[in-house]
């Protein structure tokens, strides 16, 4: 039908690399509650899409007295096969240690990239990794962890996540899709 083996080749490599016209496999248009554990935090997470493999990224946290870790900044996002996504962010931190001060005592700037893939029907695991950077030194970023999807508009999840602020926690989160 095709006729000469060029384009037999052609048509098995585009077959092949087909991923690259799939849609992502997660929505991220999400608002995001979370509550930490040890020290105990309570914080939220913005995200919409700028373009169909861009996001704009929005997050506060804090454990109320007189701190927080207030971020922005954008994101990419895209598939990595028919049940995951590859995605990463570049934010801008402000972050107030004291409540005696009016502004943050640090501006930082945060890299990270992490994937999210469907173990099964409405099971989400996710990792994460990166760096908060300014000029004294980096901090680490990493995050592991798991989302159960009870509808397309709801899902809670649970993470074992170190964000370069607040140090260690667990964080269990409700994040509501739109």
């Amino acid at each position: 039908m095709f006729g000469t083996a060029n384009n037999k080749l052609l048509l098995g490599l585009a077959a092949l690399f087909s991923f690259s016209a799939q849609a992502n496999n997660f929505n991220y248009n999400a608002l995001e509650i979370r509550m930490g554990s040890s020290p105990s935090t309570f914080g939220g997470e913005f995200t919409t899409y700028f373009t169909e493999n861009t996001h704009f990224v929005g997050r506060f946290d804090s454990g109320f007295s007189g701190d927080w870790d207030l971020a922005g900044g954008i994101g990419f996002n895209g598939p990595a096969g028919q049940f995951a996504d590859i995605y990463g962010q570049m934010l801008l931190h402000n972050i107030k240690y004291e409540s005696s001060s009016k502004l943050g005592d640090e501006f930082k700037t945060e890299i990270n990239i992490g994937a999210r893939a469907w173990l099964m029907e409405g099971i989400e695991v996710n990792i994460r990794g990166g760096q908060l950077m300014d000029n004294d030194g980096t901090n680490s970023i990493f995050g592991v962890g798991g989302r159960f999807h009870s509808t397309e508009q709801l899902s809670l999840g649970v993470d074992i996540r170190n964000n370069g602020v607040y140090g260690q926690q667990i964080i269990m989160s409700a994040r509501f899709g739109f």
